[in-house]
């Protein structure tokens, strides 16, 4: 009976070996420890079917001849690509919403591969940018600045509740504490313990504000140190935040065939909605790099904020639009304008020209 089992193993191991020569497309599911892997044949029939741990990939794969990956970009995907690169693979990454679409069935580590295994063939799907190591430790400052940030906002807001239990009411706005801390800890309705709570919290703000203030003179030296940022902040609205981040995010641009691509990629597009005939364009679809979409979105409204002074063609049309459709509408088109601009800038080397109509 040990000896049958044995003789059906290996014949199932041999079997499998030689479709895996034959696989040209596959998808791979990605975990911390076990992946998920589906492979089809050049006519679209599964020829793999496998769970790995996470120390066999490369052996696997390297057993595997040249062929097109698909991964959701997801945790340490950017880390597998470009190992998997290294093999000899065409790596591509997806965001997990486009990748949906294609399950068949309920959700698990199969179908998950499954449906990667088929979306990455499609002609028209959107990839995500495999970055460099170069680039994900550039966005490493960046996360970690978000999160200083983000833990500054909680502290804020926590402070200007717990002040309120006692009767004393703090304007809105981070600048507003900083500027009435002092008089705060000395207000009479204050007990003692709780004095030492808030001085506590005070002492934490200017920490916070100090490591923040310590990233963002690390993201300028950044800039400085890189040309095409240099370029990009040339756009109105756009600082050394913004240029370091998307720089780091997309590279030089030409993983995307226009500007109108990345503005999309961006999520800084309309949907749209047809019947009929008809068409008709509703929110923006908020999908692809949230970070990114973000800062483009703050930019634009400092530029809306400051248009009176301005008179080139961009402000001139932003401007009548603000007037013909409202501000956040206009904030939005804005924004999707100059994703345009800072991939042209990037994709071709060009200089900024306010006067030249965007691509």
């Amino acid at each position: 009976m040990g000896l049958t089992g044995t003789t059906v193993r290996t014949h199932h191991h041999q079997k499998e070996g030689v479709h895996m020569m034959n696989v040209t497309r596959i998808g791979i599911d990605l975990a911390k420890q076990v992946f998920q892997v589906h492979g089809v044949d050049e006519r679209g029939h599964t020829v793999l079917r496998r769970r790995i741990s996470r120390s066999q990939v490369r052996a696997v794969l390297a057993q595997l001849p040249p062929c097109l990956v698909g991964l959701e970009a997801c945790g340490s995907a950017h880390h597998w690509a470009r190992e998997m690169r290294a093999l000899g693979h065409d790596v591509r990454l997806m965001a997990p919403q486009f990748v949906t679409p294609y399950r068949k069935n309920d959700k698990n580590d199969g179908n998950d591969a499954e449906a990667i295994c088929e979306a990455v063939g499609r002609p028209h799907m959107r990839f995500v940018p495999v970055k460099d190591v170069g680039q994900q430790a550039v966005l490493t400052v960046h996360r970690a600045r978000q999160l200083l940030i983000a833990e500054r906002t909680a502290l804020v807001n926590q402070s200007r509740g717990l002040l309120a239990e006692f009767g004393l009411i703090v304007p809105v706005g981070i600048g507003a504490l900083r500027r009435l801390w002092p008089s705060l800890l000395e207000a009479p309705e204050v007990p003692a313990l709780a004095r030492e709570v808030f001085t506590d919290l005070a002492d934490r703000l200017r920490a916070v504000d100090e490591r923040i203030a310590a990233y963002d003179h690390r993201v300028v030296q950044l800039a400085r140190q890189t040309e095409p940022a240099q370029r990009l902040m040339q756009v109105p609205g756009v600082g050394p935040v913004t240029a370091t981040a998307l720089i780091a995010t997309i590279g030089n641009a030409h993983a995307f065939r226009n500007g109108r691509q990345l503005a999309a990629w961006l999520g800084l597009v309309p949907r749209q909605h047809s019947s009929g005939g008809t068409r008709r364009l509703g929110r923006i679809t908020k999908r692809g790099d949230v970070y990114l979409r973000t800062l483009l979105i703050h930019g634009a409204r400092a530029v809306m904020r400051h248009l009176a002074r301005r008179t080139d063609a961009t402000s001139r049309w932003v401007t009548a639009l603000h007037a013909r459709r409202g501000f956040n509408k206009a904030v939005v088109a804005l924004a999707a304008k100059q994703a345009r601009i800072l991939w042209a800038l990037l994709a071709t080397g060009r200089t900024y020209q306010p006067a030249v109509a965007c691509p």
